[in-house]
C-alpha cells in the first residue's frame, strides 16, 4: 500500500500531439507566468492541490516535429542572470519548461562583462519573443556572505588578495554590503551591528540591495516598450520568490519581482523599506 503523502509529479511528453506553445504577448503577460509558476513551485510538495502534479513538455521544445537533423528555434519569453548556487535551479524555481528561459548564473548574480555579454545576445536576438530580463539573487548566498565578513571582519579579505577573480566578485559586492549598513543603522538606530542577528540581517539585506543594483545596470543595457527589468530574493526556505518590504508597506514582505529602483532617491528608498521590514527585524531580533 503506497504512502498516502506521497506526491506525484509528472512530466508528459507526446511527440504526437504538440502543446501549440504560445508565448506571452507582453511583458506584463511574462511577468505573470514567473510569478504564477514561482507560486506552484512553492506549493509543489504540499499537496494543497492534489496528489499528482502533471507538468505538459512541448515535443517542439526538444526537436521533436522539425526537419531531421535540425535543431528546434529558440524562443525564450525571458532571461534570467541567476546566481550558480546549486539549491537555485532557476527552471524549477519559476516551473518553466525547455526553450522558455535564456538563463546566465554566476556566483552572487553580479552583472560582469560576460553576463552582460551574454544578455546583450538575448536581447538582440531573442527580441520578438523576450518580454522580461530578471535578476534572481537568493537567501543564504555564499557569494554575498563572502562580501558581508569581507566588510565585518577585514582580516578575512586578505586570503582574497591573490585571487583576483573571486576577490573581483567580492569587490562587487561591497557597494551594495555599505548600503545595507547604512539601511540597518538608520532603521534601526542605536547598537545594531552588536546585536546577535546582524550579521545574518545584512547578509539578507545585502542580497536584495545587491540583486536590484544589478538590475538598475541591466535596466539601462536592455529594458525597451516590449521587454521588462525586474529583480527578486529566491527564499531557500519558503521557495518564494520575494523582496522584503515590498508589499505595500514599509513592514510587508512582498512576493514576486519587482523593477529596479531608477535613480539614487529611489534605491535609498527600497534600502530603507527592506532594512524595516518585518522578516529582516525578525533575523536582528534572534
Amino acid at each position: 500500500m503506497g504512502d498516502s503523502r506521497t506526491i506525484d509529479i509528472v512530466y508528459r511528453f507526446d511527440p504526437d500531439r504538440p502543446a501549440r506553445r504560445h508565448g506571452p504577448r507582453t511583458a506584463a503577460e511574462a511577468l505573470q507566468r514567473l510569478v504564477r509558476g514561482n507560486g506552484a513551485f512553492a506549493e509543489l510538495a504540499d499537496g494543497r492541490h492534489g496528489r499528482t502534479r502533471i507538468i505538459p513538455l512541448d515535443p517542439s521544445d526538444v526537436g521533436h516535429g522539425v526537419e531531421p537533423g535540425e535543431a528546434p528555434a529558440q524562443q525564450p519569453f525571458a532571461a534570467v542572470l541567476g546566481c550558480s548556487d546549486a539549491r537555485v535551479p532557476i527552471e524549477m524555481v519559476f516551473q518553466q519548461r525547455a526553450n522558455d528561459l535564456f538563463v546566465v548564473r554566476v556566483a552572487g548574480n553580479g552583472l560582469g562583462t560576460g553576463c552582460v555579454g551574454s544578455l546583450r545576445y538575448a536581447a538582440g536576438h531573442f527580441e520578438r519573443s523576450l518580454r522580461v530580463a530578471a535578476v534572481l539573487g537568493h537567501s543564504q548566498c555564499g557569494a554575498v556572505t563572502a562580501a558581508v565578513d569581507a566588510f565585518l571582519k577585514p582580516r578575512t579579505y586578505l586570503p582574497l588578495a591573490a585571487d583576483f577573480p573571486l576577490r573581483q566578485i567580492v569587490d562587487a559586492i561591497l557597494v551594495a554590503v555599505r548600503a545595507a549598513s547604512l539601511a540597518l543603522e538608520s532603521a534601526h538606530r542605536g547598537r545594531v551591528a552588536k546585536r546577535r542577528g546582524y550579521r545574518a540581517a545584512l547578509v539578507e539585506t545585502t542580497a536584495v540591495l545587491n540583486a536590484a543594483l544589478a538590475a538598475f545596470a541591466l535596466q539601462q543595457e536592455l529594458e525597451t516598450r516590449t521587454c521588462r527589468v525586474v529583480f527578486g530574493i529566491y527564499d531557500l526556505a519558503t521557495r518564494l520568490v520575494r523582496v522584503p518590504g515590498l508589499a505595500g508597506s514599509p513592514k510587508g514582505s512582498g512576493t514576486g519581482l519587482f523593477p529596479p529602483p531608477r535613480d539614487d532617491a529611489e534605491f535609498r528608498s527600497l534600502a530603507a523599506d527592506v532594512a524595516a521590514s518585518a522578516p529582516i527585524a525578525a533575523l536582528l531580533g534572534r
